[in-house]
């Protein structure tokens, strides 16, 4: 082996976790080669790139639980922080039957990165238990949740790393979490997580808040490229607390949401779907499916509607190579965390097509989490409209920034995004230097 080739691969050796596939990374394969586009745009902060490319802390936990009908049940639950050097870990917990450690990996890490960018003082962690939890009853995910919770309670807390709601997972999952902590603790502690309840330290206007986020860096964006909203028309993936949040929101403005694709399948109008209508079936029957004031598409079909906005906010890898080349819109604004392969997004941009990656365009939630974190410590709680005033301010300002770097390094927004707040994350580390 040349010495080149031995330098390469002793390189390609210390960036990878011995506990991962080398030859299926998933998820974290998408966010190394993500990494690795930033770093020329790092200039000295370089040095510390590794950093980037390995989570600081990965815990795998079993958590047993006693089904109601009596047998033992044994599940597998994660939590990863990736980096804490701008603050404590920040990230949501999802209960689905498809959660891997490199998935979560890779979360915490697009948590780092979505953090810095819109530069709250915090980390990036990220949560999971393999779990199908439609097959648990109530008392069934309340067990899993509370032994989960007191399985990763020696690396979590309100200074340490603070838990949120995800994908199947809500207020109450959180409330059981609080609970569970603060009952080991020997202290009520609200700001171990948030997305809590309002009457447990919640804050107002948190479950809107990823759309309105999505919502308002789309409003931003569309004004860059002279997009006019109120003549656009929409495509959305996913319609729970994200997309049927941001779909709402733009319809309100005048857009026209003409596709919804949903785990039940994907529906049509060309005219334009009654979005509250829609909501309303949604929860009442758990999909959009059989949703009558519309015609069914086969699902391939959603990615070649012909729109202007297209909104991926359901789960990683949904936009690819093998499909990017049908989407007609004008922008594609990521909902979902890691939505888009590399080799999509590159598909995209050479089509001219906008991506508004996720790590700006679905940092609301996050945000507004941090005013719930704030809102606990102080014990003093703002109003609704001021929550979302700061949301929008803090989202516009983010945007603005990200758009004037992709503009002056001539990459995109993705790239400009990671740019921001890799150096940021590399400035604290330098900063802090290795102790000991």
């Amino acid at each position: 082996m040349s010495n080149t080739n031995a330098s390469h691969a002793a390189k390609s050796t210390h960036v990878l976790p011995s506990y991962l596939n080398a030859e299926h990374l998933g998820p974290w394969g998408i966010y190394l080669q993500q990494v690795e586009r930033v770093t020329p745009y790092l200039g000295s902060l370089s040095r510390w790139v590794e950093t980037l490319k390995r989570p600081k802390r990965a815990l795998i936990v079993d958590v047993p639980i006693e089904l109601d009908n009596g047998t033992m049940a044994h599940f597998e639950g994660y939590r990863v922080q990736h980096n804490t050097s701008r603050g404590p870990g920040k990230g949501g917990v999802r209960f689905h039957q498809h959660v891997t450690l490199s998935e979560v990996m890779a979360l915490s890490a697009w948590m780092s990165v979505k953090n810095a960018a819109v530069n709250l003082p915090f980390g990036g962690a990220k949560g999971g238990i393999r779990v199908d939890p439609k097959i648990l009853s109530r008392g069934e995910l309340e067990r899993l949740t509370r032994r989960y919770t007191s399985e990763i309670g020696i690396i979590i807390g309100p200074t340490k790393d603070i838990p949120a709601p995800d994908v199947n997972t809500n207020e109450q999952i959180m409330a059981w979490m609080m609970d569970t902590y603060s009952m080991n603790e020997g202290a009520t502690a609200s700001g171990v997580v948030t997305g809590k309840p309002i009457a447990l330290g919640g804050s107002l206007g948190r479950r809107e808040a990823t759309g309105r986020g999505v919502f308002t860096v789309g409003q931003e964006a569309a004004q860059h490229i002279g997009l006019d909203i109120t003549k656009a028309k929409i495509a959305v993936q996913g319609f729970g607390n994200v997309g049927g949040i941001a779909a709402k929101l733009f319809a309100q403005t005048g857009a026209t949401v003409i596709a919804v694709q949903d785990h039940g399948g994907t529906v049509y109008k060309a005219s334009g779907l009654d979005v509250p209508a829609l909501l309303k079936h949604v929860g009442e029957h758990g999909s959009v499916k059989d949703f009558a004031a519309a015609e069914t598409l086969p699902d391939a079909q959603f990615w070649g509607v012909d729109c202007d906005i297209l909104i991926p906010a359901a789960l990683e890898e949904q936009i690819t190579a093998t499909n990017a080349d049908q989407i007609k819109a004008r922008m594609v604004i990521e909902g979902a965390n890691g939505p888009t392969t590399p080799e999509a997004d590159d598909i995209l941009h050479e089509r001219g097509i906008l991506v508004v990656p996720d790590v700006i365009a679905n940092a609301g939630g996050v945000t507004v989490s941090y005013f719930e974190w704030v809102q606990d410590f102080s014990s003093f709680f703002w109003s609704e409209e001021e929550i979302n005033a700061r949301l929008v301010r803090i989202m516009r300002e983010a945007f603005a920034a990200i758009w004037q770097v992709a503009h002056d390094h001539r990459v995109s927004l993705r790239t400009a995004t990671f740019i921001v707040a890799c150096s940021r994350i590399l400035q604290a580390r330098e900063l802090r230097g290795l102790y000991p």
